[in-house]
């Protein structure tokens, strides 16, 4: 698998300097975050984006992330960042957007619940598809959330069944909800597009929360497993260090990063 760095690992740092620490670290990737490419936009232009990306030696995988998309009354807004974030991923030759559920409503079934889902993708796809950009649903192991569980984003992907349309798996994500090993063998390889790593401290998962990350191997999250999963689907694209956690935000960022690739590349056996 290629290495790459999500912006959430150093998340109080701007995309210019998201951009610098993981060339530096030598990932191979960048995963973007969208409320950072939104502030640097504000002064620069896409192109100063690209020379940056490009002057680092890194290839952009995905930008994270187009939230609340099931959610019905969020429809039009969602529609509309689509086609903004899905212009800018056309201009930086960036082949993803993630995209991610909200709260399940009080009362909906799991039917209602996925063919909204369903709908809302589709609808997102009828937009960033002509641009020549995918889309990744990821679902989130959180309580509050509609799609928590691997088998359950499978589900939706498998359904809409476009090549445009994949899934994420984030290794926290998957602690939390509940998901299975054996959930992962279901995956088509080619509609997994990125592969969250990271690990979380000890602790109930239903009580697990972003800020909970940590470093991957430095928690409980049975990562090699999780890998081996993985790989025997046959995906090789990119493994992502993705951590939201303030005391990481606090230290220096490309320390950070470093440690984060080290730890990274040791769980995945590079």
């Amino acid at each position: 698998m290629k290495l790459g760095f999500n912006g959430a690992t150093t998340m109080t740092s701007p995309f210019e300097t998201d951009v610098r620490v993981a060339g530096e670290a030598g990932y191979d990737a960048l995963e973007i975050t969208a409320t950072k490419l939104d502030k640097y936009l504000q002064t620069h232009t896409l192109a100063d984006a690209r020379k940056l990306i490009d002057a680092a030696k890194l290839k952009t995988h995905a930008v994270n992330s187009i939230e609340k998309i099931n959610v019905a009354v969020e429809r039009q807004k969602v529609l509309a960042r689509t086609k903004e974030i899905g212009e800018r991923c056309q201009a930086l030759a960036c082949p993803w957007i993630i995209a991610v559920p909200g709260p399940a409503p009080a009362g909906a079934t799991w039917v209602q619940i996925r063919d909204e889902t369903i709908a809302a993708l589709r609808a997102m796809n009828d937009i960033s598809a002509p641009l020549g950009v995918n889309l990744a649903f990821e679902f989130l192991g959180f309580g509050w959330c509609s799609v928590q569980t691997v088998a359950q984003a499978w589900e939706i992907v498998k359904t809409i069944n476009l090549p445009t349309v994949g899934m994420v798996i984030d290794t926290c994500h998957f602690f939390a909800g509940g998901s299975t090993i054996d959930s992962i063998s279901m995956i088509d390889a080619k509609k997994l597009a990125v592969f969250h790593i990271n690990d979380v401290e000890k602790m109930p998962r239903e009580k697990i929360e972003d800020a909970n990350r940590l470093f991957p191997g430095d928690g409980v999250i049975p990562l090699k497993a999780i890998v081996a999963a993985v790989r025997a689907t046959g995906y090789d694209g990119i493994a992502s260090v993705e951590i939201f956690r303030p005391e990481y935000w606090a230290r220096d960022p490309l320390a950070v990063a470093r440690e984060a690739r080290e730890k990274m590349a040791r769980v995945l056996g590079l």
